[in-house]
């Protein structure tokens, strides 16, 4: 099975598509104007107590105050303060934190007012970004993730996921992590993390602890606060962090920061992986050139088409997901109606593992199948689904099939769910059901072309438009294309792009930026 990741890089958002053997089966997409705080830590000054919540509100630098509850100060509060006082007491020495002596844990029955003042220093981590009118919620437990392992700073524990099985593998992750661990810091290991070499772990934790240093560094430096003394990767590197493998063949990425950005990355934890991370310079749009907007277009919805003609119904309700699978129009199997339903069913499991993932469908799914009357065929179809289920990385339980023919699984949220709305809102008439002849589109587009090159002086510039209307504007010898180029410039380049509806159209220029020459007045 090949595997490749697709990164997508826009002025708004960044999405990032996951191929196995051509196909999509995961999507991610984050807007890029939205500051991205969550595991940013701040030295913050504590602006007021609130005894009656036992809790504070700290200033870390937004309108709004963060929230920081005691409970979220940590067992270890006490020792990370002394060690900040001995922090910011010496501004030219670091002093070192294997130095640093444990005091005992925090009261967990404890309260607010007699563990903080008013305007006191606290280093504080963000666990939760701002919402409505609310700040950011806030810990001090700090803590700095990798791909394998998780830092914790002030903690002497070392934790294995408990997905991992393998009792002999806990032992040894356990035993390894600490015999290389330093004093005074605690680490997670990772699920990821099953099967790894020492070296490898050894040089993601040395890493980490650079985070740490240069973290405290910056404390100890500030002069201002609250100052922001760690920030998370990138956007883009920390939705890679979760679903970057090894096994990846090629990472695509179409802006050259980014592709920077996920090179130095893949360089610092798999280094012999470096050369698979690949700058996209086509013109095409990079999701139109990898298949992928077709397969978004297919794949998301109510009704999903799979293999010879069965298709599959899935709806939302308030409590559960469920899906309702369809034989459709398919030939009917000479070997009956068993072989039939069980062919369907097997396919059904195949395209409901890939839907679950793609969607990110958490809770309750219950699954419709075909009925079958051998428990040979329900066995089939019950260990298919489970076999198919191995490579999603959610939590989820598959219970076999009911009396009822039902299937109910239950899967853990790994993110919010994934919606991509594939109806096309008219953008001709702006839904008012009313346009201008569709003939007289191509009319339409050579008087913005005039507009920007006569009125607006921009004569190099890109035009992108639905395929279909692509191959009209490029056909003969003397297409509507060159006769353009001809009157305006050579400057013009027309693209087809298939995330466009028939009559839409968008003008880029040569930095990648969107020049807006839309009017709704054109259709009134």
């Amino acid at each position: 099975m090949t595997s490749e990741l697709v990164v997508d890089v826009q002025a708004k958002e960044i999405a990032i598509a996951l191929l196995e053997d051509k196909n999509l089966v995961e999507f991610q997409r984050e807007e890029r104007n939205l500051s991205f705080s969550v595991g940013n830590m701040y030295l913050g000054k504590v602006r007021k107590l609130m005894p009656g919540l036992n809790a504070c509100f700290v200033d870390v630098g937004y309108g709004k105050d963060a929230f920081l509850h005691y409970l979220d100060l940590g067992p270890q509060f006490h020792s990370y303060q002394k060690y900040l006082k001995q922090v910011l007491s010496d501004r030219k020495k670091l002093y070192p934190i294997t130095k640093a002596s444990m005091l005992p844990d925090l009261e967990k029955d404890g309260t607010i007012s007699n563990t903080l003042q008013q305007g006191q220093e606290v280093i504080v981590q963000i666990v939760k970004e701002p919402i409505s009118t609310k700040g950011p919620r806030l810990t001090c437990e700090l803590s700095f993730a990798g791909r394998y392992l998780v830092l914790i700073p002030f903690n002497d524990k070392v934790s294995v996921s408990q997905k991992i099985k393998s009792a002999e593998e806990r032992a040894r992750l356990k035993q390894l992590l600490q015999s290389i661990k330093p004093k005074n810091f605690g680490v997670i290991v990772r699920t990821v993390a099953e099967g790894k070499r020492v070296a490898e772990l050894d040089a993601e934790l040395k890493v980490l602890l650079k985070h740490w240093e240069e973290t405290i560094t910056k404390v100890q430096k500030a002069t201002k606060l609250p100052a922001l003394v760690y920030e998370e990767t990138s956007r883009t590197v920390a939705m890679l962090r979760d679903l970057f493998n090894p096994s990846y063949e090629n990472i695509y990425v179409n802006d050259e920061t980014v592709f920077h950005e996920v090179k130095d990355y893949v360089a610092l934890i798999a280094p012999e992986r470096a050369d698979i991370v690949k700058l996209y310079k086509g013109q095409l749009p990079i999701f139109d050139n990898f298949a992928i907007t077709k397969q978004m277009k297919s794949s998301f919805g109510k009704t999903i088409s799979y293999k010879g003609g069965a298709y599959l119904i899935i709806e939302h309700t308030e409590a559960l997901h469920v899906v309702d699978v369809n034989s459709g129009n398919r030939s009917r199997s000479t070997n009956g109606q068993e072989a039939n339903a069980l062919d369907v069913n097997l396919g059904a499991a195949d395209e409901l593992a890939r839907q679950l993932r793609l969607r990110d469908m958490g809770g309750i799914i219950v699954v419709d199948f075909i009925d079958m009357n051998l428990a040979e065929s329900r066995q089939k179809l019950y260990e298919r689904m489970c076999q198919n289920m191995q490579k999603d990385r959610a939590k989820h339980n598959i219970l076999p099939l009911s009396k009822f023919g039902l299937m109910q699984i239950t899967r853990q949220r790994v993110r919010p769910a994934m919606e991509v709305n594939i109806d096309e809102n008219c953008p001709v008439c702006f839904g008012k059901g009313k346009i201008k002849p569709s003939i007289l589109f191509t009319d339409t587009l050579e008087s913005k072309i005039d507009y920007l090159v006569s009125k607006l002086k921009v004569k190099r510039f890109t035009l992108h438009i639905h395929p279909y209307v692509a191959a009209y504007v490029n056909q003969g010898l003397m297409s509507l294309k060159r006769k353009w180029q001809m009157k305006y410039g050579f400057g013009i380049k027309v693209i087809p792009n298939q995330s466009l509806a028939l009559l839409q159209y968008k003008f880029y220029d040569v930095h990648g930026e969107e020049l807006d020459m839309k009017e709704e007045i054109e259709i009134k």
